[in-house]
C-alpha cells in the first residue's frame, strides 16, 4: 500500500476511534463509527485477492447496517425523550435496537456469521485491528449506556457468543478462523458484565487485547496461518513458540497466567450479582474454548511432524517487533499477581 495512504487510513482511525468514545452526542459518536468503517477498508482489500474483495464489501455491509440501526435507535429516543445525550438513552425500543447494532458491531451471536470471513480474507496485521482496536468504540457505547439496557437480551447474547465462539472454534483448521471464534467467545465474557460492573469489562477489554495482540504479532513473525504450517514454525523459531504456548493458555484462562484474571473476577461478580447459573454455564463454556486453546499451543510446541524441514533458524528478525512482542507475551502471562492492585481500580 502506497504510505500516503496508509498514513491518511491509519491517522483516520485513530480519529474515528477517538471521536467515538469522547462524544457524548449521539451523532458524534455515530459519526466515529462512519470514519472507523471507512479507514479500515484499505487495510483489508490491501491483498487484491478475490477473496480480500469478498472480505471488504462484507465488512462494509454488516457495519453499514449497524450503523444505520444505531443511528435510527438514538433518532427514536430522541423522538419520545427529546435527549440526544448518550447516557439519556430511556426508550425501551430504542435500548433494543441500540442492543442489537452494537452486537452486529462486535460479532456477537446471532451476528457473528461476517466476522470469522472477513478475518479469514485478510491478513494477520489487519486482523489484529479488526480483533482489538476496531472494537474499542462499540464497547465504550456499552458502557455508557450500560444502565439503560435490557439484562436478559444481554445475558442471552453473551452466554449463545461464549457458547457458540467455543463450539465452533473446536473444528477449525485455519488460525485466523479459530482467533476469531475465540474473539466472539471473549465477546461474551464482556458483554454479560457490562450491566453489573462495566469498569470490569474495560479491564477484560483491556487484558484480552494484551493476550490477543501477542498471539497475533508472533503467529505474523512465524508466518503460519494454518495448524500445519504451525507444526514446522518451531524450526524456525523456537523460542517465539514456547512463549506462544504460554500466551495462548493465558488466552485461555488457565491459572497462574494472565487470562485466569478477568474470568476469576467475573465469575465473582456474577454471584454477587445472584446469577450464579450465568456463573457456571459461562465457566463450563469457558472449557470448550480451553479445548481448542489446548489444541493450538500442542499443534505448536509439542508435535514433531513427520517430516523434517529445512528452514534455518531466524537469528537475525525485526528487532523492534521482537520487543513489542516480548514486553507483550510478558503482561499477557504475568500480571495475575498483580490483582490486588488492579482490584482496587475497580
Amino acid at each position: 500500500m502506497n504510505p500516503h495512504a496508509m498514513l491518511i487510513s491509519a491517522l483516520s482511525l485513530l480519529l474515528g476511534t477517538t471521536i467515538t468514545i469522547s462524544s457524548n452526542h449521539w451523532v458524534m459518536a455515530w459519526t466515529g463509527l462512519e470514519i472507523n468503517t471507512l479507514a479500515i477498508i484499505p487495510f483489508i482489500s490491501k491483498p487484491h485477492h478475490p477473496r480480500a474483495i469478498e472480505a471488504t464489501i462484507k465488512y462494509f455491509l454488516v457495519q453499514a447496517a449497524a450503523s444505520a440501526l444505531l443511528l435510527f435507535s438514538s433518532m427514536s429516543n430522541a423522538w419520545t425523550t427529546g435527549q440526544w445525550d448518550i447516557t439519556q438513552l430511556t426508550h425501551p425500543t430504542s435500548c433494543i435496537l441500540l442492543t442489537i447494532a452494537i452486537a452486529m458491531k462486535l460479532g456477537l451471536v446471532p451476528f457473528h456469521f461476517w466476522f470469522p470471513e472477513v478475518l479469514q480474507g485478510t491478513s494477520m496485521t489487519t486482523a489484529l485491528l479488526l480483533s482489538t482496536v476496531l472494537k474499542l468504540p462499540p464497547i465504550t457505547i456499552l458502557l455508557m449506556t450500560s444502565h439503560s439496557l435490557n439484562p436478559i437480551l444481554l445475558t442471552t447474547l453473551a452466554i449463545s457468543s461464549a457458547a457458540l465462539g467455543g463450539w465452533m472454534g473446536l473444528n477449525q483448521t485455519q488460525i485466523r478462523k479459530i482467533l476469531a471464534f475465540s474473539s466472539i467467545s471473549h465477546m461474551g465474557w464482556m458483554a454479560i458484565i457490562t450491566i453489573f460492573n462495566p469498569s470490569l469489562t474495560l479491564l477484560t477489554f483491556y487484558l484480552y487485547t494484551l493476550m490477543t495482540s501477542a498471539v497475533f504479532l508472533t503467529l505474523n513473525t512465524t508466518k503460519a496461518l494454518k495448524l500445519t504450517t504451525m507444526m514446522t514454525s518451531w524450526t524456525k523459531t523456537p523460542m517465539l513458540n514456547a512463549t506462544l504456548m504460554m500466551t495462548l493458555l493465558s488466552l485461555a484462562g488457565l491459572p497462574p497466567l494472565t487470562g485466569f484474571l478477568p474470568k476469576w473476577f467475573i465469575i465473582q461478580e456474577l454471584t454477587k450479582q445472584e446469577m450464579t447459573l450465568a456463573a457456571t454455564i459461562m465457566a463450563m463454556l469457558s472449557l470448550l474454548g480451553l479445548f481448542f486453546y489446548l489444541r493450538l499451543a500442542y499443534y505448536s510446541t509439542i508435535t514433531l511432524p513427520p517430516n523434517t524441514t529445512n528452514h534455518m533458524k531466524q537469528w537475525h528478525t525485526n528487532k523492534t517487533t521482537n520487543t513489542m512482542i516480548a514486553i507483550l507475551t510478558s503482561m499477557a502471562t504475568l500480571l495475575l499477581p498483580l490483582s490486588p492492585m488492579i482490584l482496587t481500580t475497580l
